[in-house]
């Protein structure tokens, strides 16, 4: 359970309506994707269905798939992180500041500021874990916080001069034909996917999720992995600032603040598919590529900007609904 689990619904008695719910509740985000895919492909025949234009979804969806991807093993050990945007943000700055003015190698740059990220991670961790404070109060005072160090070190002002193109070929580039964002996305997520599905730490990562309190009585140290939760949740999303900053060419301090959304949406469309309502690495991919072909969709037609913006308020909502209809149907 997590922080947004305030009320329950009522138990459902009916059998028949409780499987056709059951059967909404876990295969209604893949029936609902298929079937936008399948709208879109027959209203633009030419420019939706197309192999580059799939690519260049899943290129521009990369990023929102690695920072969902973190968040999403916050969120399995019963956490929120709010700070995940403004911490990619920061990564971003960082990142470029490192390289263009301290003229340290980009690889080492990296990974320092990745370290920063699962830094933040762990220091969110120490307050939820030893503090006691609500997750939700904790990232979003630490992500403020973030946001200050942010404009403390770029004075707000953006880093493009002198950023080199090898740092720019990090996302820019391809390996024979495909982006290297879909590379690193797909190996992020596969790791995580092992690390949560395959490994002892896995296992005790949804223990903790799923009973805190019996996982302690089990011997499992509750507080550390609920640190490690949230560093792993930091780390992605400073590696997502970072290749953020490789695409533009340039650290901005609020590059990647709307991430944020984005990756609660996806998070949690990702706990309605094929679960009931447990939060996992396979459906936030799934939760991501919902709302990257949304988005992809309604640009191909033209629809105005707000549009987007009313999709993804709609689909967090329609995700939270899925998510919590899960959970009661698995608890009836």
């Amino acid at each position: 359970m997590t922080d947004t689990d305030d009320q329950s619904l009522p138990p459902i008695k009916n059998r028949g309506s409780k499987i056709l719910l059951g059967a909404m509740a876990r295969y209604g985000t893949i029936v609902g994707l298929g079937v936008m895919l399948l709208i879109f492909s027959v209203l633009s025949p030419r420019a939706f269905p197309s192999v580059s234009n799939f690519t260049n979804v899943l290129n521009q969806a990369s990023l929102a798939m690695i920072i969902a991807g973190g968040l999403t093993m916050a969120v399995i050990v019963g956490e929120l992180d709010l700070s995940v945007g403004f911490n990619a943000s920061l990564a971003g700055v960082l990142v470029t500041g490192l390289i263009v003015q301290n003229h340290i190698p980009i690889f080492l740059a990296i990974i320092i500021v990745v370290a920063v990220g699962a830094l933040i991670g762990v220091v969110n961790g120490l307050i939820v874990t030893k503090a006691r404070v609500n997750s939700v109060i904790a990232t979003l005072g630490v992500g403020t916080i973030v946001v200050g160090l942010n404009f403390a070190y770029s004075a707000g002002v953006p880093i493009v001069a002198g950023v080199p193109e090898v740092f720019k070929e990090i996302s820019l580039g391809r390996f024979h034909g495909v982006p290297h964002n879909i590379i690193i996305m797909l190996a992020v997520m596969v790791l995580l996917w092992i690390l949560v599905e395959r490994t002892s730490i896995g296992q005790a990562i949804q223990a903790v999720g799923g009973n805190p309190a019996a996982a302690r009585l089990s011997g499992i140290n509750v507080d550390n992995i609920k640190i490690f939760g949230l560093a792993l949740s930091g780390a992605c999303a400073s590696l997502t600032g970072v290749l953020l900053a490789s695409r533009l060419g340039s650290g901005t301090t609020s590059a990647a603040d709307s991430y944020l959304l984005t990756a609660f949406a996806a998070v949690f469309l990702g706990s309605a598919t094929l679960r009931d309502g447990e939060f996992h690495v396979f459906g936030t991919f799934i939760g991501v590529l919902i709302i990257a072909f949304g988005f992809n969709g309604l640009n191909i037609f033209g629809a105005p900007t707000y549009s987007q913006y009313i999709f993804q308020g709609a689909i967090l909502v329609l995700a939270v609904g899925l998510s919590s209809l899960g959970r009661v149907l698995a608890e009836s």
